[in-house]
């Protein structure tokens, strides 16, 4: 489902392109897991390799890269560690945070990218390249147009509040059915309509934003809904698991607005200063395109979960800037499943 602030009237959906990065499989998401878990500081972070689909493990010494072969993957060595782009994150954070922007590690450049939006003024901007500048080549700045907002968004739509949001997955704890949305939804937002002025499909059981963005709401009409997501094409996905996503691989998003739209993940651990002045941390990156309303949508690829749709810049032809909040991280909040 997704959520969208009630004005005005909303774009026209996006056409649906084909999913360009590669996609990953279950035997990937595990790998990169587990390559993450046993490497942990001496890796600086893993791709899919665009053109053969393989898993790529960047490292800074022969020792780590062996591990990596070892495990089935390939090695990259690259400069900066994991540490320099973690420091490079703090320097953003102390001296560079400003409404507009958003920053996180792409592991193929072996940098903390930045995008800098429309609103963000020239002083602002020179700031944000005296930082980089500092930081021996770990941070790159490029401007982005639009502007980062929070957005309503997902598959099918729901109403609260005064607002229009999407749900992203229904999940189970047990016999009890729920589904997740935005948790900047839930601020407006206790029960939640399938219809403008409807009667209460769900209430919602606890939020957390900013800092993160995901919300569960649960099924207060006695419904059982299935775990799939819309395709606006007449049929939906079937949603069996859930991960992290991946740099380098195709996502697909589901909104109520943009309807399906798809795109490529080009960065994690992503901080964006929305230009509300809220800020949220640990996000995901992605191509796809998205618009008001979007917000609190489904972003997946196959049949495995991957994010709750939290906000973009918006959208240039078929190139977005959207951004969702990991899912299992919701997930694990609160101890519930995918089905």
């Amino acid at each position: 489902m997704a959520a969208a602030s009630g004005s005005a009237q909303a774009p026209a959906p996006a056409t649906e392109q084909r999913d360009p990065g590669v996609r990953a499989s279950t035997t990937d998401y595990a790998l990169d897991s587990k390559i993450d878990r046993t490497l942990g500081s001496r890796s600086a972070g893993s791709y899919l390799d665009a053109e053969t689909g393989k898993l790529v493990v960047t490292v800074t010494s022969e020792s780590a890269a062996q591990q990596v072969r070892a495990a089935g993957a390939a090695a990259q060595r690259v400069r900066h560690s994991a540490a320099d782009l973690r420091a490079a994150m703090t320097a953003l954070d102390k001296r560079a945070a400003t409404p507009g922007t958003s920053w996180g590690v792409d592991p193929r450049r072996n940098q903390v990218v930045v995008e800098a939006d429309s609103t963000v003024s020239a002083t602002a901007l020179a700031r944000l390249r005296t930082v980089a500048k500092g930081q021996d080549g770990a941070v790159r700045v490029t401007r982005v147009p639009g502007t980062f907002r929070e957005e309503v968004l997902g598959g099918d739509a729901i109403y609260g509040g005064g607002v229009r949001c999407s749900a992203a997955f229904n999940v189970t704890q047990g016999s009890t059915r729920f589904f997740v949305t935005a948790g900047h939804c839930s601020e407006s937002a206790t029960n939640w309509s399938a219809v403008s002025g409807g009667p209460a499909i769900g209430k919602q059981e606890g939020f957390s934003f900013p800092g993160n963005d995901y919300s569960l709401v649960r099924y207060s009409d006695g419904s059982n809904p299935g775990g799939s997501v819309n395709l606006y094409n007449g049929s939906s996905r079937d949603i069996t698991g859930a991960a992290n996503a991946v740099v380098g691989q195709n996502i697909q998003k589901s909104g109520s607005t943009t309807k399906v739209t798809s795109g490529t993940v080009t960065a994690t651990g992503v901080t964006v200063n929305y230009g509300s002045g809220n800020v949220v941390e640990g996000m995901v990156r992605t191509t796809a395109c998205s618009a008001g309303g979007d917000s609190g949508g489904a972003h997946f690829s196959g049949g495995t979960a991957l994010g709750i749709h939290s906000g973009s810049s918006g959208c240039t032809g078929t190139q977005g800037s959207a951004i969702h909040q990991p899912v299992p991280e919701a997930l694990s909040a609160y101890g519930v499943s995918v089905y």
